[in-house]
């Protein structure tokens, strides 16, 4: 691989020619632990890696899960556990650690056949998103983390390409005092997960190390895991205006095995099985990823302050897949086994400047990002003679990179003492370069490039129409280009990538409303709507291999909801309540086999976009006794009808599930320990827990788990 660079050039100096802009972002949190009895906390939200201030005083939708919710009662390894509670967002747990979970939010990002694309993820400010729009959530730990941030609606946008929401994880920061923790659970099939903290703090120097071990032999037949991972945050403070911030994180999966998903006939013949391929073929994916990444929050004086963030990283993946043996007989055919290695890095630097207009307070932030990944890219036959499942013949290979370039500019201002104004606009730049190092007789030179680009303004207004009541509207202009992924097949079949996709934009505006009654209940709802012309959709899906193509526009209609509060005697209640209506607006012509050469199926306009529920909701209803340190809550969960493909031909039908959860706390001396017991769908319902859209063989269906339980302890000491 060529030496690494930051960007080239020519595309620095485009980057010099526009500013665009990275709005604060935000909105009323969901509600966690209370500041003190009988108060709601006042959140502060942070999102936008910059300025920080109040979610109820923000034009845009946010909730914040704390820790103590992220870690109360859960296995802690998968963000769907967390995820379930934040309205307009949809976290499948695929019961398959080789393929992550699917998230979506507000319909964004539904179409993902592999990690998360559509949206942009963060851990500490150092992105989980790479410039291409595709994302993991392996490495994020979720037993150190203080919080998640959640943003929804227009304001996403600011965060450049991939822009249908931004999810923000935390790490808490170390100290006041040292303290060591060991926690262990274990529970159905096989589960077992052991985590070990060190967090403290001495003098100027903050810390919180995190390493944990998780196993399972999996819910399904060939669907057993093994992970290992690490996450570290060192603060520094150098003095008052001055502090260091260092993330090191690594996660490492080797052999996870991938059960595929199973046909409608399967599925009713034994939902517990893998489909007979996977086993044929030992489907399976390693991945060994490492980054580390530094913030440096500086500030001049009263008015003036930056920010510089730097990150690298590594990330190899291997993945076996059922591809038959005479379909990789023709040269065209990159193989049956993908092995990916990708470095990656970026930097984000901005000025925050704190002034006043016409004598009222006003905040700007200007700034410029740049980031690039390289990859090479090889494909190898998955047999060797009569042996499958083995790694075989060279078939693909190729140097890859994509390098961004963003500038923005962000401003907030209140003119009056009830009216809040933001407004910002970003530039984007992406471009894909491709060099093909795999030319044989019938497999040509497929090198060349691609690139896209976007403006993306958004305008917000709050308005303060009680001190417990506020009022808000956003609007704001989008973009998302394919992704690596999405652009690794053509769809007739010939080789190199799939540069005649093209970048979707969006068009959104919300309108919402955040009330507080009383000290003891919050209520958040917001309507919203977005357009997208260019929408990329799922071509074909066959033997791992998905091609993309645009379909014309689309339009996502819903609302969204949540209500928090306590009564007298210990007794909480949350509800998060979400509806969308997603359909594809223009007809057009789609694939049921690949290759293909001449899409020939017709889609007919209104047809829902499959993957997105129109319904999800959430409720819990919770009972603490505090001098017992006993906590214990019924949780609800029900996920509407989840359509496998664009014809709407067949669907998993609505699922609705009650979950368990019991802890103790004590503490003991410098000793404090937790003991809890979870139980999840406690009345053993069969359902579908997710779908893979489109897929050509017809294995849609991915099962979720009936009856499961997890037991858990940890013990912590206080030095």
């Amino acid at each position: 691989m060529q030496s690494f660079k930051l960007f080239d050039p020519p595309c620095g100096k485009r980057a010099l020619q526009g500013l665009a802009a990275l709005l604060p972002v935000a909105a009323m949190a969901q509600a966690g632990a209370p500041a003190r009895e009988g108060t709601l906390s006042p959140v502060v939200i942070s999102v936008t890696r910059g300025v920080e201030q109040r979610a109820f005083d923000t034009p845009a939708s946010v909730d914040v899960i704390d820790a103590g919710t992220i870690r109360n009662g859960g296995l802690q390894v998968n963000l769907s556990e967390s995820l379930a509670r934040v309205p307009g967002v949809v976290a499948l747990n695929r019961q398959n650690y080789a393929q992550d979970i699917q998230i979506s939010v507000r319909g964004f990002g539904a179409r993902s056949t592999f990690g998360v694309r559509g949206l942009r993820l963060y851990v500490d400010g150092i992105p989980a998103t790479a410039p291409d729009g595709q994302g993991q959530v392996s490495h994020f730990d979720l037993a150190s983390a203080a919080r998640i941030e959640v943003l929804r609606g227009p304001f996403s946008a600011l965060y450049g390409n991939s822009s249908g929401g931004v999810i923000s994880m935390f790490t808490a920061n170390g100290g006041p005092e040292t303290v060591a923790e060991i926690a262990t659970a274990f529970g159905s099939d096989g589960l077992n997960r052991t985590g070990l903290k060190l967090s403290g703090q001495q003098g100027a120097l903050q810390y919180n190390l995190s390493a944990s071990r998780f196993e399972t032999d999996g819910s399904r037949e060939h669907s057993a895991a093994q992970r290992t991972g690490f996450n570290g945050k060192v603060k520094y403070t150098l003095n008052e205006d001055t502090r260091w911030t260092f993330v090191l994180n690594s996660v490492r999966m080797p052999d996870v095995q991938d059960p595929l998903g199973l046909t409608r006939a399967e599925l009713r013949a034994d939902p517990r099985r893998a489909t007979p391929v996977a086993l044929t073929f030992n489907t399976r994916k390693s991945v060994d990823q490492t980054q580390a990444g530094v913030v440096l929050d500086h500030r001049f004086d009263g008015r003036n302050a930056m920010q510089l963030t730097a990150y690298v990283g590594e990330r190899a993946t291997q993945q076996f897949q059922a591809i038959p043996v005479a379909t990789q007989q023709p040269p065209t055919h990159p193989g049956g086994v993908i092995d990916l290695a990708r470095n990656y890095g970026g930097v984000d630097a901005r000025w925050i400047r704190k002034d006043r207009l016409l004598d009222q307070p006003l905040t700007v932030t200007a700034g410029l990002s740049a980031d690039r990944l390289e990859e090479d890219r090889r494909g190898f036959q998955n047999f060797v003679g009569g042996t499958l499942g083995v790694q075989g013949a060279r078939r693909r290979d190729e140097s890859n990179q994509v390098q961004s370039v963003d500038q923005y500019l962000q401003a907030e201002w209140v003119p009056a003492l009830r009216w809040r104004l933001s407004a910002g606009l970003r530039h984007s730049r992406v471009k894909f370069e491709s060099r093909d190092q795999y030319i044989v007789p019938g497999n040509p030179d497929d090198s060349g490039s691609v690139s896209y680009s976007a403006t993306s303004p958004v305008l917000g207004v709050v308005f303060h129409a009680t001190d417990t009541t506020n009022v808000y509207a956003s609007l704001g202009k989008g973009f998302e280009t394919p992704t690596f992924n999405e652009l690794a097949y053509r769809p007739s079949g010939a080789t190199g990538l799939n540069f005649n996709l093209q970048s979707a934009s969006s068009r959104q505006w919300e309108l919402g409303v955040k009330s507080l009654f009383g000290e003891d209940w919050a209520l958040n709802a917001a309507y919203f709507r977005a357009r997208t012309t260019n929408e990329i959709a799922v071509l074909g899906n066959t033997g791992g291999r998905s091609t993309f193509q645009n379909v014309g526009s689309t339009k996502r209609d819903g609302f969204e909801a949540t209500a928090t509060g306590r009564w007298q005697g210990g007794w909480s209640a949350y509800a998060a309540a979400s509806y969308l209506d997603a359909v594809y607006s223009d007809s057009f012509l789609t694939c049921t086999a690949v290759p293909c050469v001449t899409p020939t199926t017709r889609i007919a306009a209104g047809n829902r976009i499959p993957g997105i529920p129109r319904t999800t909701l959430y409720a819990e209803v919770a009972w603490a006794h505090r001098p017992w340190g006993l906590e214990t809550a019924l949780e609800w969960r029900r996920v509407g009808k989840l359509y496998v493909d664009d014809s709407n031909s067949d669907a998993a039908p609505a699922s609705s599930v009650f979950n368990l959860r019991v802890s103790l706390a004590q503490k003991v001396g410098r000793w404090s320990l937790r003991e809890f017991v979870r139980v999840d769908n406690l009345a053993n319902r069969d359902y579908v827990g997710s779908v893979i859209v489109n897929e050509g063989n017809a294995r849609y269906f991915e099962p979720a788990p009936g009856r499961s339980w997890l037991v858990g302890v940890s013990a912590g000491y206080q030095f």
